[in-house]
């Protein structure tokens, strides 16, 4: 175990002059390298002098000859100088091609369906020896997971972060409904009447009947019928195609589900809220190169696969990135 009591007297300047006057054996160059005047190196000599209680350093001529106990301690010093160098040497940047590991994200199913395909496509031709892990969760256990190392980063609509961790916004997510048209012979856009005249499919992990969709036709003095609830969105295309109902989902998945089922989407009859869609992590991975390298590609992802699907969504930037500033207070 390190003395502390012994450290606290030592200057790390005074070990670099120690070891560059060892290199140099001449007052003059050391100076010039250490980027000091000569008055200064010989205080920072004396300070030496004075904390090892040895005089080091013995002027020969017009050279410097090292006493034994500089000669003894000179290899120890020079190791210590060249790890603490190492030890904070701006890290090498992440290369992706030649990474080999796992990546974990953490999604809910909606998004899952939107964009893990998309992300590991992008992951096996940037990064061939990684693998990536989706990570179902409840988005009210996001913050507990993160900190348990469950995943990378999550991407939901999480709630109010903690200090520890990074909430960025990555788009504003609204909803469509969503039906077969062959079963339920309605032209679009529908209107509120036919709304609440069809049965409707709901989506809650918990098992509810009761979503926004139900508050929102509540002040407008509407109710639907709720035939069906099912704790994933993968149970919704075929369902619909089994029984003629209504189902109203995020945008994201709504139109990937339209096109891969042919369903038929449209914009509700009422003003309902977009939720906002974030991406979170932890603060101290927020420099990371390879954490910072896969929330870039991830929102680069996530634009390609919206804009593909034809949603009209813009995504944001602040996702992949870092504040500096903020870095330097949070650490």
């Amino acid at each position: 175990m390190m003395n502390d009591a012994t450290l606290r007297k030592i200057d790390l300047n005074l070990l670099l002059a120690f070891s560059v006057l060892m290199q140099e054996r001449n007052v003059s160059r050391a100076a010039e390298r250490l980027l000091l005047g000569q008055p200064g190196l010989s205080a920072a000599l004396r300070r030496l002098r004075e904390t090892l209680d040895d005089e080091l350093f013995v002027r020969v001529g017009r050279g410097l000859q090292p006493t034994p106990r500089a000669l003894s301690i000179a290899p120890a010093i020079e190791d210590a100088l060249s790890g603490i160098e190492r030890a904070i040497r701006p890290p090498a940047a992440f290369d992706p091609a030649d990474w080999h590991g796992e990546f974990r994200v953490g999604m809910c199913d909606n998004l899952e369906s939107s964009f893990f395909g998309p992300l590991v496509a992008r992951l096996r031709e940037l990064a061939p020896n990684a693998r990536l892990t989706s990570v179902a969760f409840d988005r009210r256990d996001a913050a507990r997971l993160l900190d348990e190392g469950a995943f990378d980063f999550s991407i939901a609509v999480h709630d109010e972060p903690a200090s520890w961790h990074v909430r960025a916004p990555l788009f504003e997510q609204a909803s469509l409904c969503i039906y077969d048209a062959r079963l339920l012979k309605y032209a679009t856009p529908l209107s509120v009447k036919q709304f609440v005249s069809a049965p409707h499919v709901a989506v809650s992990l918990e098992g509810s009947t009761s979503t926004s969709v139900d508050t929102a036709l509540a002040r407008l003095g509407h109710r639907r019928q709720v035939v069906a609830t099912a704790p994933r969105f993968s149970a919704l295309p075929m369902t619909l195609q089994a029984i003629p109902a209504i189902a109203t989902v995020p945008e994201s998945v709504a139109r990937c589900m339209a096109q891969l089922h042919d369903l038929v989407t449209s914009a509700l009859p009422f003003e309902l809220a977009a939720e906002p869609v974030t991406l979170l992590y932890r603060r101290i991975d927020q420099a990371d190169s390879r954490a910072v390298w896969l929330r870039r590609l991830f929102v680069e992802v996530v634009t390609e696969a919206l804009e593909a699907s034809g949603c009209s969504i813009g995504v944001s930037t602040d996702a992949c990135c870092y504040d500096p500033p903020m870095l330097a207070e949070a650490v």
